[in-house]
């Protein structure tokens, strides 16, 4: 109770006295006492809350039985499983998880508890504990979003820039950020990173004078190890600050301690540091926000994506199956039509043969004709010999002439033929070129169209086996005929030798030039045959000539076409690539907007946090006035004029308070609406990309 009365006299009345002995360092046994007093948890009222606490169930019961073991376990209060030491440490932990659901059990925590349960009972370390983790920012420590953590990371990071710059640039070569090696000196307050004396000493100095102890500290950690850090890497850092670190420190504790108090920190520097880790934090969230809506966006367009490739893979598809069949159609049509040129062929060869048969057939009957009237001419000169020497002898001459005449005529008509060949082979060379283009005739009008040559073909066969069976007959009959005439020309007895042999001279000329004649004009008439075959092959072949230029013509009407839609098309895509940039141009304008609205939304929010902090500053001068007016008060025995002071201080810093508020709902408001600003323009901008 003494040393109570001590510290709350020192309090109000000499609180530098106070800190000054503090710093010099607390007894062992008296810490249990002096703790509670120096945060003021001596009378809180969470002690009495603290036995339905431990009755009550608490969801984070698993992971802090799971943590308890690994909680100073080389300590005798603490190594027992399920001792004294470890029960205590759940309780405590237990029952805070449930007083502040919002922060519940973290890993950290559990050694700060230990610690204090080194010193004093459950139920004043339970309430040490929250009065650390309300009044000494540990709370924010510890929430799930640690901002707390990051702005001391930030806050200390630069201080090692200003105050030990080699160092400082030492660690950016090597990549060893603070939070790697620091983390646990603000998390745990030293307590994992140096050994128990020392971190009670701080835990003395960090009850009186709050988180700023905590960076001296580490300053001086620091400043003590700077020249073994400048010489080692990474990892050889990190092995420095778990195992040679605590014992160099634990030599010379109050040499680290009075370094720490010699460290002087400036407080503008720290507020300026934490408005600076908010404005990047603020940065931070906000792309943040933009980084979701781009990967929301990016997501939508992905997922259309696939619905395009997925259309243009059925496409595809259906456009192979398309050109699949219609190359089966165009095979099919191209064997029809080469089907439908050899029947064609062949009935106009039949053709060809049957008025060959006819003519022969004609040719034979005259020829039977002459000949039977040649053998009546014959028998009737045969009676009258010496009357028709002179006429047999003229007939000779002319039968002579006429030979040579066809044999010219024979000579002409192989000329032409030769002629007619190579036309023939011209025009097949056409047809070979021209037979590329496809013919416009359906597949139907070709199918009909061979059946119309299978049946004219057909009669062509039933004609030219008519034809030939008559040339066969007229065959036997010439046979016949000659037959006769050979039994006709036995010479008769006649009444001297010499007319006998005259007349058998005679008579075997004349045979000799109606058999020369006879096969001469049969000659003449198969040329004549084979002339008019090649005539008919030559107009064939000039219709097939005439078929191929339609089709060439009807291709090049059909190439004119498709280069129109192919015009047509290419305008179309000009014009859609004009409305495109149109469109970008659009987006590019309303991009530049949003940028110059938030930019606009940046420079108030800032001017407002810093209004804000400006407002705070005030308050807390205000506050600290009026705690001395406080205290003047009661020296003063509670003057009346004093007491008026206290009041209109007090008024004056709950319009402050009110004032703040008012600033941070607008910041707020503006916030809201700067971000309805851009969700707005960036809907506006995908519809116009949209349309």
């Amino acid at each position: 109770m003494i040393i109570a009365a001590g510290i709350k006299r020192l309090t109000r009345t000499c609180p530098f006295t106070l800190q000054d002995l503090v710093r010099k360092g607390v007894q062992h046994h008296f810490r249990g006492i002096v703790w509670p007093l120096l945060c003021g948890a001596h009378d809180s009222p969470v002690k009495k809350q603290y036995a339905e606490y431990i009755k009550a169930t608490s969801a984070c019961e698993k992971v802090i039985r799971r943590d308890i073991a690994r909680t100073y376990p080389e300590h005798d209060f603490f190594k027992e499983k399920d001792g004294l030491g470890q029960e205590s440490l759940f309780n405590v932990m237990k029952a805070y998880s449930l007083y502040d659901r919002e922060v519940g059990y973290c890993q950290g925590s559990g050694f700060i508890v230990g610690l204090l349960l080194m010193q004093m009972p459950e139920e004043e370390a339970f309430a040490v504990l929250v009065k650390l983790m309300q009044e000494y920012r540990m709370r924010d420590m510890y929430k799930p979003t640690m901002a707390e953590l990051g702005l001391c990371m930030y806050q200390l990071e630069n201080l090692v820039q200003d105050l030990i710059p080699e160092l400082h640039g030492h660690f950016q070569s090597q990549s060893f950020h603070t939070s790697m090696y620091a983390s646990s000196w603000f998390l745990t307050l030293f307590t994992t990173a140096l050994s128990l004396p020392v971190a009670c000493r701080i835990m003395d100095v960090f009850l009186s004078e709050g988180m700023e102890v905590i960076f001296k500290v580490a300053l001086s950690l620091l400043t003590i190890a700077k020249d073994d850090l400048l010489s080692l890497d990474m990892e050889g850092m990190l092995k420095y600050f778990q195992k040679e670190l605590p014992p160099k420190a634990e030599s010379d504790v109050e040499g680290l301690m009075q370094m720490a108090y010699g460290v002087k920190l400036n407080p503008k520097r720290m507020k300026k540091l934490e408005k600076d880790y908010q404005v990047i934090k603020a940065k931070e969230q906000e792309e943040t926000v933009e980084l979701r809506r781009l990967r929301t966006d990016n997501r939508c367009l992905r997922q259309k994506v696939e619905l395009l490739e997925a259309e243009s893979a059925e496409l595809a598809d259906r456009l192979v199956r398309g050109q699949v069949s219609r190359a089966e159609e165009e095979e099919e049509s191209f064997v029809l039509q080469r089907e439908l040129a050899a029947l064609r062929h062949a009935h106009l060869e039949t053709q060809h043969r049957l008025e060959m048969a006819q003519e022969q057939v004609i040719h034979t009957h005259m020829l039977l004709e002459e000949t039977l009237i040649a053998k009546q001419d014959a028998c009737e000169e045969s009676r009258a010999a010496k009357e028709g020497l002179t006429h047999k002898e003229d007939l000779v001459t002319c039968l002579q002439d006429e030979l040579l005449k066809v044999r010219l005529r024979e000579a002409e008509n192989e000329a032409l033929i030769r002629d007619l060949r190579d036309h023939i082979l011209e025009l097949e060379e056409d047809k070979k070129t021209l037979r590329e283009a496809t013919p416009d005739n359906s597949v139907a009008h070709l199918q009909e169209e061979l059946i119309a040559v299978k049946l004219r073909e057909a009669e062509a066969n039933l004609s030219l086996k008519d034809l030939r069976q008559r040339i066969s007959e007229l065959s036997a009959q010439w046979q016949r005929h000659l037959q006769e005439h050979k039994q006709d020309s036995l010479p008769a007895p006649d009444s001297t030798p010499k007319k006998l042999l005259f007349w058998e001279n005679r008579g075997s000329d004349m045979q000799k030039v109606e058999e020369e004649l006879m096969t001469t004009r049969i000659r003449e008439m198969e040329t004549l045959a084979e002339l008019k075959e090649l005539r008919l092959k030559l107009m064939e072949l000039e219709t097939q000539v005439q078929v191929s230029t339609n089709q060439l013509r009807r291709q090049d009407e059909e190439n004119k076409r498709l280069r129109e839609s192919l015009e047509q098309a290419a305008q179309l895509e000009r014009e859609h690539h004009a409305r495109m940039r149109e469109q970008l141009h659009r987006y590019a304008d309303l991009e530049s907007q949003m940028k110059e609205q938030q930019m606009l939304a940046r420079i108030r929010e800032a001017e407002n946090t810093q209004s804000v902090a400006e407002l705070t500053q005030k308050i807390s001068r205000l506050q600290m006035k009026n705690e001395e007016m406080v205290a003047e008060g009661e020296l003063r025995s509670h003057s009346l004029e004093a007491s008026d002071q206290v009041r209109a201080l007090q008024d004056s810093v709950a319009e402050l308070k009110a004032e703040v508020n008012i600033h941070c709902t607008l910041d707020t408001l503006s916030q809201v609406d700067t971000i309805r600003t851009a969700t707005l323009r960036v809907f506006i901008t995908n519809i116009d990309s949209c349309a």
